[in-house]
């Protein structure tokens, strides 16, 4: 799903917002997601799910098309985990829009 589309739904939803102000809700929430994983803090959105920075530890690999050995730097990862109630909607047998 596209930003667009999320800012188009919740426009539809919130009609007495104006779109500026739902871009600027937006933009406030996803920036205080990136600060707190920058932090290294984790997420949870209850009903959704977990978002948590995981370490790529410091190694050699190996480049597959010339076979030389590469150094790559520690870098972060995220890792989702979801929730219940998200998982039970996402496996029920019926195909409700949330």
């Amino acid at each position: 799903m596209l930003k667009s589309h999320i800012l188009e739904k919740l426009q539809k939803k919130h009609n007495q917002f104006s779109s500026d102000d739902i871009e600027n809700i937006f933009e406030i929430f996803t920036k205080k997601i990136i600060k707190s994983l920058k932090d290294g803090k984790n997420i949870e959105l209850r009903g959704f799910g977990t978002i948590t920075k995981k370490i790529n530890k410091e190694k050699y690999v190996r480049n597959p098309k010339t076979n030389q050995r590469i150094f790559k730097n520690k870098s972060f990862k995220l890792h989702f985990k979801i929730g219940k109630i998200l998982h039970n909607r996402i496996n029920s047998s019926s195909n409700n829009e949330f």
